[in-house]
């Protein structure tokens, strides 16, 4: 960054974090732990396969390493609707590094499961989870319940929300995972007296729980210590919201508004929105009782992470909300933004921000991508905390309707290919890039009383269009030759004219910024995404963190169709979301010719 950048971000509300840090460019990958997996894993990335990760971190000059949310999850394994703000993944606990694994009954246990699940096959299943908890219970229950004082103060220092997490988990396993809006009234509502008895009656599963959650503190803990010894920087993610079945919601029902649903509103990539369901905050409660809550999550944070990822940052202004009895297959249509005064956002976000900037040592990042209202960005840049940049976003949408260069990032920024909810960059290129959402095309066609099957031959080529993607024909060449075919005037049809300004020859535009050689390639290969991956750590901002899919695409180890490696598909329930698995061990990833070819890339752009 130029002096004149370093000096704004130490000027900022956020000075103390960047002196922590250093405003040096970095480089960093995002890697979902359960992505990855060494020889000694059993079914599931761990936290012994986190250490394997920094190593390769260091490898390849990557001073960042950031993971998803390590929050334990619900039944779908979402991380971003986990059942707590607070407890971590039990299913990331390394087995091997707990001394009790060397007993013959607990080996045998382990060898069964990485028999039954194999590591790395492909995608995780996470009945896995259930196995390994069994290992621990037996781990536990050899030891008679240990209650060592490091284990006590453990419980001590987190009295906020240890021991109503593990009543949850007792109760919801009671319930025979029912979630808690179903239990009988008398644990649904917390019945004091009830609750207090069901505690002495669960006393050693409901420690077990919280000894769980030990386990997890010490062994993620010990992680960030060796990051730390490689001079590598663990980035965390706080979940703006929590899942509805959670310890979180069942402890502090008045925080949260239930007969709401979060989401996100419609636009040109999700043509009905979304709806995540989780509920939104009540956020009058929370501040009566003096953010206790929030500032209880940024405590814990701050065992595991250097840097935090603030997901949804626009939440913090206000949050699509949805009625929680509509239909689900209306996703966002019918929600509304919760304020519905716009005037009370700006307040809203600096009250919010301020909050968190104050009750942290960590330097805090945004993800702010989805309809953004100005106040979003005018009060990150006034705190100092980087937004996201994302090549395929990062434009001038309303005048050049083209791609900015590299100098013209935002320097306070997170440049990336591609996030965790998109497809990979090279899956981008061969099926997106240059297209319109089919459903939305369609929609809007019917908001118009446009006849959408007789015009869409006459505009999008089939030969370049699929996976709901509809790609212009070369020859609708101007926005009045789309108005032509619509049969409308100009002026009556913004919308799809701004949709098609900003995607009509996209590929060629992109090809043009990355200064390739020769005519534009359909198909994604390494010297394509080399150009892509080096214009994002060339570009003005201060990290660039790739996703581990696009850093191994560049490495040529995927092979096959790119559209099969994707870590989510927002909208979608699938045992494909959040259990993609990598092609290589953590051993051959370390050892592989392409470490030194990432490390010559992020070199050369001197970060």
């Amino acid at each position: 960054m130029s002096n004149s950048h370093l000096h704004d971000l130490l000027n900022t509300s956020s000075r103390d974090k960047w002196k922590r840090i250093g405003t040096e460019k970095r480089s960093g990958v995002l890697v979902p732990l359960f992505y990855v997996y060494s020889r000694s894993t059993v079914g599931v990335g761990d936290f012994d396969d986190l250490k394997h990760l920094i190593d390769w971190c260091e490898k390849t000059g990557n001073s960042i390493l950031q993971l998803l949310p390590m929050n334990e999850g619900g039944t779908i394994f979402c991380p971003y609707d986990s059942m707590s703000s607070f407890a971590i993944e039990p299913a990331h606990i390394s087995l091997e590094a707990l001394p009790e694994s060397r007993n013959k009954p607990v080996r045998d246990m382990m060898a069964n499961i990485r028999r039954e699940y194999p590591a790395g096959s492909g995608f995780i299943d996470y009945g896995v989870r259930r196995e390994k908890e069994k290992v621990l219970w037996k781990i536990y229950g050899d030891s008679n319940g240990p209650r060592s004082r490091e284990f006590t103060r453990f419980i001590d220092d987190n009295e906020y929300w240890i021991e109503d997490f593990a009543v949850y988990k007792a109760l919801r396993n009671y319930h025979d995972g029912e979630p808690w809006y179903e239990w009988e009234e008398r644990y649904r509502k917390r019945d004091y007296l009830e609750i207090k008895k069901f505690r002495a009656d669960r006393e050693k599963e409901i420690l077990f729980h919280m000894w769980v959650q030990y386990q997890a503190y010490k062994q993620f803990k010990d992680a960030k210590a060796y990051a730390a010894s490689k001079k590598i920087f663990l980035k965390g993610d706080l979940p703006i919201l929590v899942s509805r079945d959670s310890a979180d919601v069942w402890a502090h029902t008045e925080f949260f508004k239930l007969d709401m649903a979060a989401g996100a509103p419609p636009d040109m990539y999700c043509a009905k929105g979304q709806r995540w369901g989780m509920p939104t905050y009540n956020w009058e409660a929370k501040s009566a009782d003096g953010y206790r809550y929030l500032k209880a999550k940024l405590k814990y944070a701050e065992n595991f992470y250097d840097i935090l990822r603030v997901d949804h940052v626009v939440g913090l202004f206000r949050i699509w909300s949805i009625p929680y009895n509509d239909p689900k297959e209306n996703e966002g249509l019918h929600g509304s933004f919760d304020p519905w005064d716009e005037g009370l956002w700006e307040r809203n976000g600096r009250e919010r921000l301020s909050i968190i900037l104050d009750n942290t040592s960590m330097l805090l990042c945004a993800e702010d991508l989805g309809m953004i209202p100005q106040a979003c960005p005018t009060v990150l840049r006034e705190y100092g905390i980087p937004g996201n940049e994302v090549q395929r976003w990062v434009k001038d949408w309303n005048v050049r309707h083209d791609f900015l260069g590299p100098e013209e990032y935002r320097a306070a920024a997170v440049a990336m290919l591609s996030t965790h909810d998109t497809t990979n960059w090279a899956a981008w290129w061969e099926n997106e890039a240059g297209t319109v959402d089919e459903e939305l095309f369609k929609r809007k066609c019917g908001e118009r009383w446009i006849d959408y099957s007789a015009v869409k031959d006459k505009l999008f080529g089939p030969d370049r269009s699929g996976r709901g993607r509809l790609r212009w024909l070369e020859d609708i060449d101007s926005s009045d030759k789309l108005a032509s075919i619509l049969g409308k005037n100009r002026d009556e049809i913004m919308d799809f004219v701004d949709m098609y300004e900003n995607t009509f020859k996209e590929k060629e535009k992109l090809w043009r910024l990355l200064k390739l050689r020769g005519s534009m390639r359909e198909k994604c290969d390494a010297e394509i995404l080399r150009a892509a991956l080096k214009l994002t750590l060339d570009s003005r901002a201060v990290f660039s963190i790739q996703l581990i899919v696009d850093m191994l695409g560049f490495a040529g180890i995927l092979k096959g169709d790119p559209y099969q490696y994707r870590i989510n598909t927002p909208g979608t329930v699938s045992d494909k979301n959040w259990s993609l698995t990598a092609p290589l061990s953590l051993e051959e990833m370390l050892s592989h010719r392409s470490v030194r070819d990432i490390r010559a890339l992020v070199n050369a752009s001197g970060r």
